[in-house]
């Protein structure tokens, strides 16, 4: 079974940077898609950025397209999402899951393992 963790987050100054981590401690979720959600307080958890198996095809949600980055170390099977340029509208828990196929998905039904998540915070 996968189990993801993510690492990272923290408290940051408008326009700054941080890089998120998500790693699959048990090494099962190499052939699978990953995403990164994100939910913000009183808001829907929404999808962020996602990335197929072999890193070859990504997605990004608008909002975060040309800030955001998202890559995977299938080696160190870890997927990161660099994020720059950050804004306080992207406060927010950020989640990574693993996707039931091989391929990232916008849907949050297409994922099954789901990290506990990494909090980050933006100031204006």
């Amino acid at each position: 079974q996968v189990q993801l963790v993510e690492s990272g987050g923290g408290l940051v100054q408008a326009g700054a940077s941080l890089r998120l981590s998500c790693t699959d401690s048990r090494r099962t979720s190499s052939n699978n898609g990953v995403g990164w959600f994100r939910q913000a307080p009183g808001k829907e958890r929404e999808f962020v950025a996602g990335i197929s198996w072999n890193g070859g095809q990504t997605q990004y949600a608008d909002s975060v397209k040309g800030r955001f980055t998202i890559s995977r170390d299938r080696s160190a099977n870890t997927v990161f999402l660099q994020m720059d340029t950050l804004q306080p509208e992207d406060t927010a828990v950020y989640y990574c899951a693993a996707a039931l196929r091989a391929y990232s998905s916008t849907a949050r039904s297409d994922y099954r393992y789901w990290g506990q998540g990494t909090q980050v915070t933006v100031s204006p």
